[in-house]
């Protein structure tokens, strides 16, 4: 009986040590995976916020639909850093960012949305690609399946943003060239057919 015990005792240590250990390395982000979660944070700020920017100048419903998409993007990685306990560095007014970087890009950004609707759009475009190269590189450097899935999903999203603002510009006879990611992954996207996110 007591041998019994022993190796019973013996299992549920071995076990919860085991599932401890599992539990920890599944748990532990990188330093990398957690600044490109808070950058991400305040670049989905920053889309959402310049496509706000541009409805209020020229009421296209383009702006609003896809900055309300942005906002579920925001939510998507704030998930991600509540669940690993990330600090979330975004603030809450709009315009307004703790990365000095993306607050110069959304200066810049808003500028030139002013000039045209033609502008405003090519500056989506712009955005999106911006988007879809980072979210290329935080692909590969995570490897927990949340993160990554969750990054994968916003890359879809954005990609369908991307095919609206370029469709959007082909009926003005405007015009884009990628500036971040390659000619030939711009092509397979805005001539590929709107993808089903499920974000």
């Amino acid at each position: 009986m007591k041998l019994i015990k022993y190796f019973v005792l013996l299992f549920l240590f071995l076990g919860c040590n085991d599932s401890d250990e599992v539990i920890e390395v599944d748990d532990e982000l990188s330093q990398q995976e957690m600044e490109d979660l808070q950058f991400l944070k305040e670049e989905e700020k920053l889309a959402r916020d310049v496509y706000l920017y541009s409805y209020d100048i020229f009421g296209q419903n383009i702006f609003k639909n896809i900055s309300n998409s942005e906002q579920s993007h925001m939510n998507s990685v704030t998930v991600i850093l509540d669940k690993y306990g990330i600090q979330d560095l975004s603030l809450e007014e709009r315009g307004k960012f703790s990365n000095d970087v993306l607050q110069e890009l959304y200066d810049d950004l808003t500028e030139l949305s002013e000039k045209s609707l033609e502008d405003a759009l090519i500056v989506g475009a712009t955005v999106e690609d911006l988007d879809i190269n980072d979210l290329n590189t935080f692909i590969s450097n995570t490897d927990h399946l949340d993160i990554e899935d969750m990054y994968q999903k916003l890359n879809c999203g954005s990609r369908n943003h991307l095919r609206s603002y370029i469709n959007n510009l082909d009926n003005l006879n405007g015009s884009y060239d990628p500036q971040f990611i390659s000619v030939e992954e711009f092509d397979d996207i805005v001539y590929g057919s709107h993808e089903q996110c499920n974000n």
